[in-house]
Parts: structure tokens; C-alpha cells; sequence
């Protein structure tokens, strides 16, 4: 079967490879349908050396290192059942929960963070299979079935839209929270749906790309370019002065952690959801005087990537003028468009 595996630093191809095994017990193979090319893809194309996740040496647990299918945001159709799996039938679509091993011992797996755990071993990473491929085997724990109302393209956005939702339950967000994105990407939209969805009405997004911005700004957000506006005058004219309550660092560069702080009202929350390729100087002294809280968030849970199915279902999430389709053989091509922040967010469609 066709599939984009990663090589190494900058050196993706589309090979043929072995299709993948029929399912064994609890198994099922799917025949993937979309798969979104996510900002940590374009961060392992570029700088697999600084991946939180080692991708040169063999997984402890699943063997899997480079090359590697890429590829862990993906939509499929079930094409064949394994023995002893009930409740899923040869037809079925649905979203895959990409998380392929977490030991189950450690903290992080006794808290319901199996993301965080140290084994952790993801599909299009450090698992074997990815979703930029014709088709893949997997638990069907790892299957979470769509309603006809949701198309496999929505289905295939509902692991960043998860990513975005745990991001937003973590900084304990209510309606009476104010709000600073920074970032249009889709996490950045993704926080934006989710902040909608807790009930918070004042947010504000500050990107610096006119076409990301004109992308977020037709869904109806509110939006500022940081290069030619003053985000600290627009989150005063937003709260009053006050300053926000929450500020969600979704660009994962140091000037939007550094806007994040000083937008804070004080005792507010800065949520860091996006990976930053190499470490910066912070002022310490300032967050211990705003009492300030950095709160890190990175994957989801089962019941989110539910909830956001349940959203999609109920007609959220319109991804009208900034989600595209390409084809699986132009990943190179929509991988080098978003590198150099062309479009948004860039579904390959797989058949």
C-alpha cells in the first residue's frame, strides 16, 4: 500500500510498504479515509531531534522508529474485524484515538492522562502505522464510531479539535472568563469553538497572518494582527481594563507566551498547547507577583474525543474557509504550504 513515511530531517517520501496485518484478537483494520497534517508533523519534518518523543531509537515497548508513517488525525472505514470484538461491524466510520500504548501503571496513566504517560506510543510517531496511509490495524478501543451526520473529513478533525477542548477543561473555563488566543491555527480555532461551547463570550485572537486571519475572522471570531495593533490596548478595551482570565499560548513561539503574560488579569491562567522547538527567558517574578498560573496541556481523553463527536453532531465545528483537501500523493507539497503559513489546516484525502 501507498504511505508517507518521515526518514529524517526534512526527508519525507511517499513509499509503497506491507499492508498491514488482518486484526487479531480486540483488532480491527480500517481503511483510512482522511488524515489532517498536524503543526507537530511540520515540527517533526523540520526538527525530529527536538520531538518530545524519541523517533531514532527503537519504542521499549512497540519497536517503531524511523522511517515512520506519518499522520495521527485521521477519519476510516472498518474493512475487517478481528476475533472477540463486539459492537463495531465491517462498514462503520470513525475517528481514531491515536494514543496506541500507555503502560496503565505509572501517575500519569492512574490519573486518566495517558498521554502524559513515559511509555506513551502514538500512532504516526512512535507506534506502528499512521494515518497517512491506505489503511492500518488497530485495538478497537482506539476506534470511536461517528454518526451519519458526521462526514469522514469532520471526523478527521475531532483529534486536533480534542486537542484544543482538554486545553480549554484544563484552564477550568467558565462563562465568566474573558479570553486571549494567540494563534489562528487550528488549535487556535479549535480553543475558540471550545471557549464557545463552555459559555465564554468575550475572546479575542491575535494572529499576525492576513490570510489565517481573514480564515478565523469569517467564522465570526474577533481578531488583531500583533504586528500593526496593540494586543495589551485591545485586551483592555475587551475587559475594561482588567485584563484576561485566560490566555491560551496555541503558536507555540516565545512572543505569544510573552504576550499571554502580560494580557493576564491577575490570578489569570495561561495555557500552553502548542510545542515550542527550543527554550526562552521568562520573568519569573512577574507570574509570582500576578499570581499567575501556567498550566500545560498536550492530548485529550476518550469521553473529549466523545464530546467533540457529540459537538460535530449537534453542528458545530464549520469548517468553511479554512479547511482544504489534497490528495495523499501531494503531502510534501501541502506539508511545504503550511511551513511556509499558507492555508490553515490541510486534510489529505486518502481514497
Amino acid at each position: 500500500m501507498k504511505a508517507v513515511r518521515l526518514h529524517g530531517r526534512e526527508d519525507l517520501r511517499i513509499e509503497d510498504v506491507p499492508a498491514p496485518a488482518a486484526p487479531g484478537p480486540g483488532q480491527i483494520r480500517l481503511r483510512n479515509g482522511f488524515v489532517g497534517i498536524c503543526g507537530s508533523d511540520l515540527h517533526l519534518h523540520a526538527h525530529p531531534e527536538a520531538s518530545p518523543v524519541d523517533l531514532f531509537t527503537p519504542h521499549p515497548v512497540t519497536g517503531a522508529h524511523l522511517p515512520q508513517t506519518l499522520g495521527h488525525e485521521f477519519s476510516g472505514t472498518v474493512a475487517e474485524v478481528g476475533p472477540g470484538v463486539d459492537g463495531i461491524a465491517v462498514g462503520d466510520r470513525g475517528a481514531v484515538f491515536p494514543v496506541a500504548y500507555s503502560c496503565g501503571e505509572c501517575v500519569a496513566c492512574r490519573h486518566g492522562e495517558p498521554t502524559s504517560c513515559r511509555l506513551m506510543a502514538s500512532l504516526g510517531a512512535n507506534a506502528n502505522g499512521g494515518g497517512m496511509s491506505e489503511s492500518v490495524t488497530i485495538s478497537a478501543s482506539q476506534f470511536h464510531p461517528v454518526p451519519a451526520s458526521v462526514s469522514l473529513q469532520h471526523a478527521a478533525l475531532v483529534e486536533p479539535m480534542a486537542v484544543a477542548w482538554h486545553g480549554v477543561s484544563r484552564s477550568r473555563a467558565t462563562g465568566e472568563d474573558t479570553a486571549l488566543i494567540l494563534g489562528a491555527g487550528p488549535i487556535g480555532i479549535g480553543t475558540w469553538y471550545a471557549l464557545r461551547a463552555h459559555g465564554v463570550v468575550d475572546v479575542l485572537i491575535s494572529e499576525p497572518n492576513p490570510d489565517r486571519r481573514a480564515r478565523v475572522a469569517a467564522l465570526g471570531a474577533t481578531v488583531i494582527d500583533p504586528l500593526t495593533e496593540d494586543v495589551n490596548a485591545a485586551v483592555a478595551e475587551l475587559t475594561d481594563g482588567d485584563g484576561v482570565t485566560i490566555a491560551y499560548d496555541a503558536a507555540g513561539v516565545p512572543a505569544a507566551l510573552e504576550s499571554a503574560l502580560a494580557a493576564l488579569a491577575p490570578g489569570g491562567r495561561v495555557v500552553l498547547q502548542s510545542p515550542h522547538e527550543a527554550g526562552f527567558e521568562i520573568q519569573p517574578s512577574a507570574i509570582m507577583m500576578g499570581e499567575y498560573e501556567l498550566i500545560g496541556s498536550v492530548g485529550y481523553t476518550p469521553a473529549e474525543f466523545d464530546g467533540v463527536i457529540a459537538r460535530m453532531a449537534a453542528g458545530d465545528y464549520d469548517t468553511t474557509g479554512w479547511v482544504e483537501e489534497m490528495g495523499l500523493d501531494d503531502a510534501m507539497a501541502a506539508i511545504e504550504r503550511l511551513t511556509e503559513g499558507a492555508g490553515t489546516k490541510i486534510l489529505l484525502r486518502v481514497r
